[in-house]
C-alpha cells in the first residue's frame, strides 16, 4: 500500500471575503475528490480570506498510480485561473 499526502497552498487575490474564498476552495476540492478519487479538504487559513491550504491524501497499489493521480491534481490546481499556487508540497507516508 502506498499513500501519498499533497499539501497545497495557494491564494485566491480577487476574494473579499470568507464566503468568496470558500465559494472557490469549496469548487476545488469536490473536483479533486470526485474526478480524482481521493480525499481532499480544506486544513489551513480558515479565517484568512484570500489564502486556503488545501489537503489532500491519495492511496494505490503502486507507485506509479498514486504519483500520477497528484500529478493530475497538480495540473488542475495550476489550471485554475483564479488561483495563485503558492507552494505544493508532497509527502510518502510509509506503514511499517
Amino acid at each position: 500500500m502506498f499513500v501519498l499526502v499533497a499539501e497545497i497552498d495557494v491564494r485566491v487575490s480577487s476574494s473579499q471575503s470568507l464566503k468568496e474564498k470558500r465559494s472557490v476552495v469549496t469548487s476545488m476540492v469536490r473536483h479533486i475528490d470526485q474526478l480524482h478519487g481521493v480525499a481532499a479538504a480544506e486544513v489551513g487559513y480558515l479565517d484568512d480570506h484570500q489564502r486556503s491550504l488545501i489537503g489532500s491524501s491519495t492511496v494505490g497499489g503502486t507507485v506509479a498510480h498514486v504519483s500520477g493521480v497528484v500529478d493530475s491534481i497538480e495540473r488542475y490546481v495550476w489550471s485554475r485561473p483564479e488561483i495563485e499556487v503558492l507552494d505544493i508540497h508532497r509527502s510518502w507516508w510509509e506503514n511499517d
